[in-house]
């Protein structure tokens, strides 16, 4: 039997499950947040074109309207200025949209709490009781982020600004120059910390990962539905020419 074919039967009986990783898009969809001098990403918009009317009477359409980096999305290497004669998000190798993933657990630091940063330690805990890192695999962080799902609860101001889990500088930059990983996924609205503004360098998920050349998956949900070694993510970014990044349906293919 080909593996293509053990995979079919595989999908069809339910002994691998597609589990989605995606946030629903609508004009709800929490948006990464910049200080008001700066540009700013678009919110989610559907404008109606026809609905089965005197505008088009049989078919339902609309335009959308909305960012790169709007809800569950893909960061393309030239998203960041240490990357940006890297590659755009049309010009990913397609090899990169299905990769293997394991999943760090940090939900009970974050817990207690929300500012919790993940440090080279836990990865390496995480490798000794599950083996090394995927060559070419995603690193994806559970932080059980993905409940919050409002603007305000997501972003989580406090008196010191966004609070939010992520990666310290140190953390970041070994993903990015020292291990077998193409990139992270997380729960929350970008990549980095909601501190990260104030690390050294700034936001260092995106400065190391995307200079490296790797990439980003943000706002994902379900991880914890998810083993901690085993899955594969199916991540499908839109081919946007010249694009830093896109919306993304993304799925894992698990093992029942």
């Amino acid at each position: 039997m080909s593996v293509l074919t053990a995979l079919t039967q595989a999908l069809t009986s339910g002994s691998v499950e597609v589990v989605d990783l995606t946030a629903p898009l609508s004009s709800e969809t929490p948006l990464l947040e910049l200080p008001p001098e700066l540009g700013q990403t678009q919110r989610f918009e559907l404008e109606e074109i026809s609905r089965y009317d005197d505008r088009g009477p049989a078919w339902y359409w609309n335009n959308f309207r909305t960012g790169e980096h709007t809800g569950t999305h893909f960061d393309a290497p030239n998203h960041w200025v240490t990357g940006k004669d890297l590659a755009d998000i049309d010009s990913v190798p397609v090899s990169a949209f299905v990769a293997p993933a394991v999943v760090l657990d940090v939900t009970q630091e974050v817990a207690k709490d929300p500012g919790f940063l993940i440090e080279r330690q836990h990865l390496d805990a995480f490798q000794a009781e599950h083996g090394a890192f995927p060559e070419g695999g995603w690193l994806l962080c559970r932080t059980g982020w993905s409940a919050r799902v409002t603007q305000e609860d997501m972003v989580n101001n406090t008196e010191t600004g966004p609070t939010s889990p992520g990666m310290s500088a140190e953390c970041a930059r070994w993903v990015a120059e020292e291990s077998p990983l193409q990139g992270i996924g997380v729960e929350t609205v970008g990549t980095d910390a909601g501190a990260a503004h104030s690390f050294d360098p700034a936001f260092p998920c995106h400065s190391f990962l995307l200079g490296a050349g790797k990439y980003g998956l943000a706002q994902l949900q379900n991880l914890d539905r998810l083993p901690a070694t085993g899955a594969v993510v199916v991540a499908s970014p839109l081919r946007i020419v010249g694009g830093s990044g896109s919306p993304a349906r993304v799925l894992a293919l698990v093992e029942r």
